[in-house]
């Protein structure tokens, strides 16, 4: 099973913790708070404040990235170069410019590259799917309801 590295342990990151420790695969964590109460849960996990120390020191091969988007592209291009696969929180960067950067460093060193998606699987998306999916299918109808009712009628 793959080592993960979690950077950002914040608002998102403490979903990401709980969930690779459930996953048996927590590594290590880098948050650049030390006093962050979300990691009092995690004191056998080797916590990191420096990203560079992290790459170097932590012993992964993998990076989930929940730190502000800001930081996006800077932390998935070093981790990328380092050799890490990488799942980053979206947005995967801020300018097209920088995601397509992303996509080529990832293609080149042949490294998994993963966007969070979360919310196409979240159900009050999933029910407004099905919502509009039956909405287009009912106005489907009428409109062949309506067709076949002028035709009778000439």
């Amino acid at each position: 099973m793959k080592k993960i590295g979690v950077v950002g342990a914040g608002y998102w990151g403490k979903n990401l913790l709980r969930n690779f420790r459930e996953l048996g695969c927590l590594a290590a964590i880098c948050e650049s708070d030390p006093g962050n109460p979300n990691l009092k849960p995690y004191a056998d996990v080797a916590v990191f404040s420096d990203y560079d120390d992290f790459l170097i020191r932590a012993k992964v091969d993998a990076v989930a990235i929940a730190a502000p988007a800001s930081a996006h592209y800077d932390i998935a291009r070093k981790a990328l170069k380092a050799g890490l696969d990488v799942y980053v929180e979206k947005p995967l960067a801020l300018t097209v410019k920088e995601a397509e950067e992303i996509v080529s460093l990832a293609e080149g060193n042949k490294r998994i590259l993963m966007v969070g998606h979360i919310l196409q699987y979240h159900p009050a998306v999933l029910k407004l799917k099905i919502a509009n999916s039956l909405r287009s299918e009912i106005k489907s109808g009428l409109k062949t309801k309506k067709q076949k009712s002028w035709r009778k009628i000439k």
